[in-house]
């Protein structure tokens, strides 16, 4: 029996037997559905961290008290404006240092208000972070020298308080103390989950003295290009521990946000897929109790064609290809099925996936050495049976 007359009588007893075929398919179809769609979404939810990371601007390190670790507490920052000073002089660059001092507060314009994270920075933010305007001016250096009471808006927060009105030069009142806005910054998005139109930036000094503190959470520094990054970031903060003796500071970038991310994502991608493994798992099984029925319900055939010549490998042939067509079926179904499921979670969700080429070809062909590795035990066994006591078989 030749392969294609093999590949043929296959393909018929799949077909004859209609409503088994499709119920034995659906353990494939189910478990590569679920590995593409759950590789997508976590792919989704890795690219759309590195985006918003990346978002930020280039080359950028975040200077903050304490060691930065998984766990570890929170460090209460003795970091001033005088060590903001210490450190643009240890970049030699002034304007590639800027500081932050941030709180949760609320906004109000008349009767409408908003809980807004308020930010104490200076004139040098927009030099090191992406922070496109929309209209108006940023932050000057007179503004932080002075200590002006002028507020520049997120786009949701404009948007919140003024509509349809144009926010420049009116008032807007943060914690009691009035403020004029004198620009609003375009839309951005988020960054881990946490919407940077939402923030409402006024000067360090300015901060400083509405909160009563006269500390800064953190410095962030740009470099000059991506080799910088790395010698910058210690020579920081080294000055920095050297200006407080056993003080630990830490230094952040971008490289090592996205690094340790994108690992955790990875291994959390990885793991979703193999959950999803043990589904088409479950199916191979499912194939291989269904072959061995079908093994016994057709052993007067098997004996039949024995008899008329057909040799072991034959016999062997046509029930494995049988198992393979079933998983590969059923994976190329699982396929289209979990593609269209993924790009009907990004289209009315909110939960962002991506489609990868290695995903598809993945569970294909998982799906089809499913179908070799369950299928070869009934083969064999079909293979083997005596012709004389299959043609007696009932």
């Amino acid at each position: 029996m030749r392969g294609r007359e093999s590949f043929a009588m296959a393909l018929e007893a799949l077909r004859v037997n209609r409503l088994r075929t499709v119920l034995t398919m659906l353990g494939v179809i189910i478990g590569v559905l679920a590995v593409v769609i759950l590789v997508a979404v976590g792919t989704g939810a890795k690219d759309a961290i590195e985006k918003q990371i990346s978002g930020l601007g280039t080359n950028i390190i975040l200077v903050v008290p304490g060691r930065i670790s998984l766990g570890a507490a929170p460090t209460q920052s003795k970091l001033t404006l005088a060590d903001a000073a210490y450190v643009r002089r240890v970049v030699g660059d002034p304007s590639k240092v800027t500081v932050s001092l941030q709180s949760g507060e609320t906004v109000r314009v008349n009767r409408v208000e908003a809980f807004v994270t308020v930010v104490g920075t200076d004139q040098y933010l927009v030099n090191i972070f992406e922070r496109p305007l929309d209209k108006g001016r940023t932050l000057s250096e007179t503004d932080v020298d002075t200590r002006r009471r002028v507020a520049v808006l997120g786009a949701e927060v404009a948007d919140r308080l003024f509509g349809d009105l144009d926010p420049i030069g009116r008032q807007v009142t943060i914690s009691g103390a009035r403020f004029r806005v004198v620009g609003v910054y375009a839309t951005v998005g988020q960054t881990f989950g946490v919407s940077r139109d939402q923030e409402v930036h006024i000067p360090v000094t300015t901060a400083q003295r509405l909160l009563g503190i006269a500390r800064v959470n953190g410095f962030a520094v740009g470099a000059s290009s991506a080799e910088e990054v790395d010698p910058l970031n210690e020579k920081v903060t080294a000055a920095l521990r050297a200006r407080y003796p056993g003080e630990q500071f830490s230094g952040v970038t971008q490289t090592a946000l996205l690094g340790t991310i994108g690992s955790v994502l990875g291994m959390l991608t990885g793991v979703l897929a193999a959950i999803a493994g043990i589904s088409l798992l479950v199916g191979g099984v499912g194939v291989s109790n269904i072959m061995l029925v079908s093994v016994r319900e057709r052993t007067r055939e098997i004996g039949l064609r024995k008899a008329l010549g057909a040799r072991q490998r034959d016999i062997l042939a046509q029930f494995l290809i049988e198992a393979v067509l079933l998983t590969t079926i059923g994976g190329l179904i699982g396929i289209v099925l979990g593609v269209g499921g993924a790009l009907a979670i990004a289209a009315f969700t909110e939960v962002p996936t991506s489609i990868t080429w290695w995903s598809i070809v993945l569970a294909f062909g998982v799906s089809a050495a499913v179908g070799v590795f369950f299928g070869v035990a009934p083969a064999r066994r079909a293979g083997r049976l005596d012709p004389v006591i299959a043609l007696r078989a009932e």
